[in-house]
């Protein structure tokens, strides 16, 4: 079985400042980290190839630095790691990286077989779109199942895979056929440690870096900022809230007085809200 792992390097959130006067993020002297749902899906890649053999490839598209993070995968005990790195792919939006992405892993296919599984994360902290990982199934025509919450199964000979899937109001038990894009809910695992043999290794272990003609893209303007439409007009930290958390004495009350109080006071402090209840309910 090959998998691919799709991965990013992100500034750590915990850090990331806003400029107060140009508000662009200041990425200047912020720690980078591979990002948290990425490793949700990393882990399971790795317990699949431990389940049923195989070979792990991570791959990922950013500036050469992000080879830090692709080592970090290969001490966690991937097989092999790809960066994908132009100055053609500054900019990107998700349309345009997973226009890029997806050249790559179709390169990663006719060197070391085409995947069975593509894993990407959820989403990312730094974008929250959640966009990349459907964008490269829908251009490789894969099946895609979305926020997995566990996978029971897979039937190499038969070509199937068996997921539970979270939806509003349960969850979807989906059976699919091979090859698959997968994203994974957070949880749904916990990121094993790497061992020293495989930290011994991955610190010697070959980065395949590719360009964009490496990857097999002839037309450079979809990517970066070329062929990217989404426009960024601005980005902002939120204002504090001034207002104070207000408390209620609740000591004592059982569940339903509890939740009559609080509904007592809102209408007390907002009684816009009442008014617009009260029409609704009159069908105004």
């Amino acid at each position: 079985m090959h998998i691919v792992v799709c991965i990013k390097q992100v500034p750590d959130s915990a850090q990331i400042r806003v400029h107060p006067v140009t508000n662009t993020i200041m990425r200047q002297g912020v720690p980078t980290i591979i990002n948290p749902y990425d490793l949700v899906v990393l882990e399971e890649a790795l317990r699949l190839r431990d389940r049923y053999g195989g070979e792990v490839t991570v791959l990922t598209m950013g500036p050469a630095m992000a080879e830090d993070s692709l080592r970090k995968c290969l001490t966690f005990g991937a097989s092999r790691a790809v960066l994908l790195t132009d100055r053609f792919f500054a900019g990107s939006d998700t349309l345009a990286t997973s226009f890029a992405l997806t050249a790559a892993i179709r390169k990663i296919s006719q060197t070391w077989g085409e995947p069975d599984i593509v894993f990407a994360g959820k989403q990312t902290i730094d974008g929250d779109t959640a966009q990349v990982g459907p964008g490269i199934a829908s251009r490789l025509g894969l099946q895609q199942l979305t926020y997995v919450a566990k996978i029971n199964g897979v039937e190499s000979d038969r070509k199937r895979i068996e997921v539970e899937r979270r939806a509003e109001g349960g969850t979807q038990v989906l059976e699919s056929r091979l090859p698959v894009l997968i994203t994974m809910l957070e949880g749904a695992n916990e990121m094993r440690r790497g061992t020293m043999a495989s930290a011994l290794a991955a610190a010697k272990a070959e980065i395949h870096t590719w360009s964009a003609a490496d990857a097999g893209i002839e037309d450079v303007t979809k990517c970066g900022l070329r062929g990217s439409p989404t426009v960024v007009k601005k980005v902002f930290a939120p204002t504090p809230r001034s207002e104070k958390a207000h408390q209620l004495p609740v000591g004592g009350k059982h569940a339903e007085e509890i939740a009559q109080l609080i509904i007592e006071d809102l209408f007390k402090r907002k009684p816009a809200i009442e008014d617009e209840l009260m029409k609704f309910a009159s069908g105004q």
